[in-house]
Formats: C-alpha cells, structure tokens, sequence
C-alpha cells in the first residue's frame, strides 16, 4: 500500500510538470519561423557579417587611396611672422631692425614619374584586395547559413521527439484508464495498474526532458538570430517526406574540383596570394632610383615696404637742362646740366598693400628631382624580405583553406551515403517495431502477455523512432551541407 501512494505522488509531482509544458493552442499564437527567414534574418544581424561589411569598406578606401596615389600631390600653406630686432625682410633679402610683420602664402606639387611601376602595382594590389574582401564577406555569410541550418535541424529534431514522447505518453494514458476500468471490474490484478502508472511517469519524464532538449535548441537558435531569449519565438516543421533517396551523381573528388571553384575562402586565399606577389613587387620598387617633379608658388607680404614708393609707369620724357652753378659767382655765367632724353617716369603711391605685394611677390619654380637608394639601414631589404614571408604564408594559407575542404567534403560525402543507409534501415525498423508493439499491446489488453512485454515492446518502438528521427535530419543535414559545396544551397 506505501508503494502505491509513493507512486500516485510522484505521478501527481510528474503531471503538475507536464502541465507546464507548451501546449499547441498557446504555441499557434507565436509566430512560427521558417528556415528562410531565418537564414535572412541571421544574415541580417550577424556580428561576423557586420565585421566583413566593415572590412569590405576599408578595403574600398584604400582602392581609392591607392588610386589617386598616382595622381600629382597638390597643397596649399600660409603663415604669419611679428618680427623685430635685426631680422630679413623676406621681400627684399635686405637686412633690417624695424619691428615689422610678413606673411605668405604657397602652394606645392609633386608627381613621382617613375620607380619601376610601384604605384601601379600598389593600384593593382588593392583592387586585388577589394575582391578578397568581396569574398571574405560571402564566406562569412556562407557560415552563418550553415549555423542556422545547423540549429534550425536540432530544433525541429527536438520538436518532433519531444512530439513522439507526448504520443508514447497518450498510448500510456489511454492504457492505464482502459486498465482501471478493467480493475474495477474485477478483470486485472490491481499490481497491473501500478506497473502502468509507473510507465506512465517514465514516459512523463521522457516528455519533460525531451521539452528541456527541444528549449535549449530553441534557445541556441535564437542566440545565432541575435534574439533575446525572452522573446516568443517558435519554427515551421518542414513537411518532408524521404520517399526517393537523391543519388548523389558526383564523385567526392568531382564535388572538391568544383568547390575548389566556388568557395569564397578559396577565391579569397588565391587573391591573397596574387596580393602578396604584388607586395613583393612594391617593395623590390624602393631599391631603384625615383624621379619626381615639383612645382612650387609663393608670394609674401611685408609691413616694411607698405609705405609710400615710386613706382615707374612705363613711359619716358625729356628732363630740361638745370642749373646748377655760375663761373666766378658771374650770374650771367650760368652752368647748366645736359638733357635728360628718355628719362624713366615714375608715379608716387602712399602705401604698398598687401593685394598689391602679393601680386608683386609671386615666385615660381618648376624642378626634376631624382633619389638614388644607397643604404637605408637595410629598411627596404627588411619589407621586401617580410613581402616574401607573407608571399609564403598565402600559400600555406589556401593550403591549410584547401585541404579543409577537400577533407570536409569527403566526411559530408560519406556521412551522405551512411546517413541513407541509417535511414533505410530506421526505416525497416519502426515498421517492424509498429507492428510488434500493435500485437503486443492488444495480447496485453486481453491478459494473453505481460507488462514486461509491454513495456519492452513500447521502449522499443519509441527507441525506433527517435532513430528514425536521427536518421531522417542527420540524412537531410548532410544533404544539405554536400549541395553547399556544390552551390546549389539557395538561401
């Protein structure tokens, strides 16, 4: 009698768990999400992807960077001095110790014409470079998909067993109030009740942790999304019937040559490769001579000079003979000075502004300047020995990217035709299970087997179709993933 009432309490403590498990008139109000908008919705919020986007625009600038690097430099200057004591007058080169104040304007240009096409490599490394990112970001995209499909299959997984285990504890449930009626009839010993109200809480405890499963797979997906846990969040079963078995008609080695092809991280570690020549390239440049040319302008302006000045006009005259002396102080021997002919002619100003000085002040010079390397402390020895490390490690990098692949795609390629096997044979097996435990349960309801029997046969179907279960996601997960590496996912 105690283990009968130990037994109907831990029933009831079982039941009142059950009850707090999602029932699907509450679930049908949440929005129920699709692997789709899933996957778009990743992509979306995606940390990693927000990461590439940001390194693809860096890699964007320094294209144009490199781009206008080849054009001619231009810039502008200007300052302002408050001078005293005794100082040049940069407007006249004259020495002076007037206070005075000078400013000045300037402008520079320089155009490198020629090291061995540095530039241009440099041009072509970074557009190079702006392609690998362009790939480095469909890579990064590529393995978020492949996350979410990840998740996305535990959850449904998770939901159809947790699903099974509710089926398994309804069969349970309807047996035990067949058994009861049964009991109260006088047609069953009263020890069957308890044998079946004890599977009755085992099955209950299979609902409670296979609704624990299905509730973290939720929330694993829901963290790849970005969404916060408290949100409601639910996902389609997708209505999949494995009726004909998608022979793959490639080799592995066929679906590794085309991968090889169309992976992104592929294209980009090949890119990575051409970049690192260039570098090489750009760095072999500084060991040869440089020609640049320049061109400056420059004007200024000095307090000194901004008072009254004559300034020649341009036109001449005649200056008339002038006096300048008598002989013997006789006034009528008057001594003349001789004409001036063509005798500059000048006009007076009151100041020299600042418009006017600059005006007056331009100077310009245009130069051809070449620089010849002769010892630099080994500094470009050093970068073009480091462009040839990183020229190596390229290398090794789309071999490490390659060999990765080559290896995935064999374990997905085998894992494909296991995972068919699995399925064929899951599928073998609950149809044997089905209808064994269809005998079983009818020959125990007429008192012809017992429970032991029972109970075997029902663990034994329900073990059947969990791998069924297994064996169908596993089978289309790895479908899925081969098609990847063919691009044929469309997501």
């Amino acid at each position: 009698m105690k283990k009968g009432l130990l037994l109907i309490f831990t029933i009831s403590v079982l039941s009142v768990c059950y009850g707090q498990i999602p029932q699907d008139n509450h679930s049908s109000e949440i929005k129920k999400w699709g692997i789709r908008e899933c996957v778009e919705y990743a992509l979306e919020n995606s940390l990693t992807v927000k990461r590439s986007l940001y390194g693809l625009e860096t890699s964007e600038i320094n294209n144009r960077q490199a781009k206008w690097t080849m054009a001619p430099s231009l810039n502008f200057g200007g300052s302002y001095n408050n001078s005293w004591g005794r100082t040049i007058d940069p407007t006249t080169n004259l020495f002076t110790t007037e206070r005075f104040q000078t400013s000045g304007v300037n402008g520079t240009s320089s155009w490198l014409l020629f090291q061995t096409s540095r530039l241009r490599n440099t041009y072509k490394q970074a557009k190079i470079d702006l392609e690998a990112s362009k790939y480095d970001l469909e890579a990064s995209k590529d393995l978020v998909i492949l996350n979410v499909i990840t998740f996305y299959t535990n959850v449904v997984f998770n939901k159809e067993q947790y699903n099974n285990t509710l089926s398994q504890l309804n069969s349970t449930q309807q047996l035990v109030e067949r058994t009861k009626i049964q009991l109260d009839a006088g047609a069953v010993p009263q020890a069957q009740l308890y044998d079946l109200m004890a599977q009755q809480a085992t099955n209950e405890v299979s609902v409670i942790n296979a609704e624990n499963n299905y509730n973290l797979s939720l929330l694993q997906l829901k963290q790849a999304l970005q969404i916060p846990s408290f949100e409601p969040f639910d996902v389609e079963i997708p209505e999949i019937e494995l009726t004909e078995f998608p022979m793959v008609s490639l080799s592995g080695d066929e679906i590794f040559k085309i991968a090889l092809g169309i992976m992104p991280d592929i294209k980009s570690a090949n890119l990575g490769i051409e970049s690192a020549n260039l570098g090489i390239k750009i760095a072999q440049a500084q060991l040869y001579p440089a020609i640049r040319l320049n061109a400056s302008l420059n004007t200024n302006y000095s307090s000194v000079r901004d008072t009254d000045r004559r300034v020649a006009t341009g036109e001449t005259q005649t200056i008339p003979p002038i006096p300048f002396g008598t002989v013997n102080l006789d006034p009528n021997l008057v001594i003349f000075t001789y004409p001036f002919d063509n005798s500059p002619v000048f006009q007076t100003f009151e100041d020299y502004p600042l418009a006017e000085q600059f005006k007056d002040n331009i100077g310009r010079s245009i130069s051809l300047s070449i620089s010849i390397p002769v010892f630099n402390g080994f500094a470009v020895s050093s970068s073009v020995q480091r462009a040839i490390i990183l020229q190596k490690q390229a290398e090794i990098l789309l071999e490490e990217r390659s060999n990765n692949l080559r290896q995935n795609i064999e374990r997905s390629y085998n894992d494909v035709l296991a995972a068919k096997k699995s399925y064929d044979a899951s599928v073998r097996q609950v149809d044997a299970q089905e209808e064994s435990f269809r005998v079983t349960e009818r020959s125990y309801e007429l008192g012809a087997s017992n429970f032991i029997d029972f109970q075997v046969a029902q663990n034994n179907l329900f073990q059947a179709k969990t791998n069924l279960l297994i064996a169908k996601y596993d089978f289309i997960f790895k479908t899925e993933i081969l098609k990847f590496y063919q691009g044929e996912l469309d997501y």
